[in-house]
């Protein structure tokens, strides 16, 4: 049966001389894999440029249930990507905010929100000039809105601490070591009280930068099962200091 939906990609393997097998978080499919053939060749329909992580697609597809790789009708870039393929800063971070995202989603059933969320990001991340440097931070942070473990701001204006493991903010310190203490836990206060919009408003500097997406990272590990490491954020963290 025909579908059409949005997708984005997350992941590109290649697959004998000329073919792919491209991992899509489709807008009404859920998580998909997709075979496409000829993608290397000089005239294909469909190139391997048009897969690169986190490019926004407009797809036709076939769907069968019981099939676990599908095929593609028909594929565009809708919206084409303007700046994040050419813009170190741009491009380090779709490359972090990838490796998260492809270990992070795991459901093969659509979640629209959570789709919605992510298509809306990368677009607002390709067209904004200036203020993103933590622009990674509060992304991760309202991501996990969708997956299911967004801190409790119950009492985060007076707490000092803030609990890894329960998710909740603290006026003591937790029993394990699982925590964020003073500077950081207010830092994370203000990050949960922004939005994209007020990002130029956050001033912090590269070690507290670190220090969050340290523990941001933590966090993930800690609330999605066999999320691993992430080693992507360390060329970020290059990038931008």
């Amino acid at each position: 049966m025909l579908h059409k939906t949005r997708g984005i990609v997350l992941k590109t393997t290649d697959y004998g001389e000329s073919s792919v097998v491209v991992q899509v978080f489709t807008e009404k499919l859920g998580l998909q894999s997709y075979i496409i053939n000829g993608v290397k060749k000089p005239k294909a329909k469909i190139s391997r440029n048009m897969l690169q992580p986190l490019h926004l697609l407009d797809m036709v597809v076939y769907h069968k249930n019981t099939g676990n790789v599908q095929r593609i009708a028909e594929l565009k870039n809708s919206p084409v990507l303007q700046s994040i393929p050419y813009d170190m800063v741009k491009s380090s971070m779709a490359m972090f905010l990838n490796e998260v995202l492809y270990k992070s989603i795991r459901q093969q059933s659509a979640d629209e929100n959570l789709f919605g969320f992510v298509f809306s990001a990368i677009e607002w991340l390709d067209n904004q000039t200036s203020g993103l440097a933590n622009f990674h931070l509060l992304f991760l942070l309202q991501l996990t809105r969708y997956l299911g473990f967004y801190p409790d701001r119950y009492q985060a204006n007076d707490a000092d601490y803030f609990d890894l493991k329960n998710g909740v903010f603290n006026k003591y310190k937790p029993d394990s070591v699982l925590y964020l203490s003073p500077p950081h836990t207010q830092n994370f206060n203000k990050l949960l009280q922004s939005n994209f919009e007020g990002l130029a408003q956050l001033k912090f500097t590269n070690d507290e930068r670190r220090y969050l997406i340290a523990k941001l990272l933590e966090y993930y590990t800690l609330h999605i099962e066999g999320f691993g490491n992430i080693h992507s954020h360390e060329i970020l963290e290059e990038v931008l200091s």
